[in-house]
């Protein structure tokens, strides 16, 4: 079992990344998230889960202990495979997926491509009370839970822009001018997206 792999990036796309160490390259198959986080890294620092199956030995890395925890839970429903919670941590953020499923949310969940209100409704089931809500955004300071951040991101959610971009954006917004409005935060945020 490994537990992390660091290494020189080698090779980088937004689905998988090769990371070289010892002379050997490992794919690492990431999520979206992940990629945000090491996309402009030289030497990165992945904690990894292994999956072994009769046909593939598979490893999937992951920037966060939180976020690689989060796809150990994920894969633990019935019916939920490796790719099914990536894709799943590549829609949301793992503060993000903590709070859908703190809330009981199945409606949001199933916006992730291929996953259906059923499949959902069974993670949020299985999920909830194992999965604890982290108390504040991640790096995000006062800026997250604010009435301006939430209106923000549901409005550019609604504009069809992805939860994790929308999500930096609105954060260094907020963070540049604490006092925006609504209406200057969308703004603001539009332009940087």
């Amino acid at each position: 079992m490994y537990e992390y792999i660091t290494g020189t990036l080698a090779e980088l796309t937004p689905t998988q990344a090769v990371v070289e160490t010892g002379g050997v390259g490992y794919l690492l198959f990431i999520s979206l998230e992940t990629f945000s986080q090491i996309e402009h890294s030289e030497r990165v620092k992945l904690y990894v889960h292994q999956v072994v199956r009769e046909d593939a030995q598979l490893l999937y890395g992951f920037a966060s202990k939180t976020e690689r925890e989060l796809f150990r839970q994920l894969i633990s429903v019935s019916g939920v495979g490796g790719n099914t919670a990536r894709m799943i941590l590549s829609t949301f953020s793992p503060y993000d997926l903590q709070q859908i499923i703190a809330m009981e949310n199945a409606v949001l969940l199933k916006n992730v491509k291929g996953l259906g209100l059923k499949t959902a409704q069974k993670i949020i089931v299985e999920l909830n009370g194992k999965v604890t809500p982290a108390a504040q955004r991640p790096g995000a300071g006062p800026v997250a839970g604010s009435a301006v951040y939430e209106e923000t991101m549901a409005a550019l959610v609604m504009l069809g822009f992805q939860r994790s971009a929308a999500d930096k954006a609105v954060c260094a917004v907020l963070r540049e001018d604490p006092a925006a409005t609504v209406e200057q935060a969308v703004r603001a945020a539009l332009k940087r997206l």
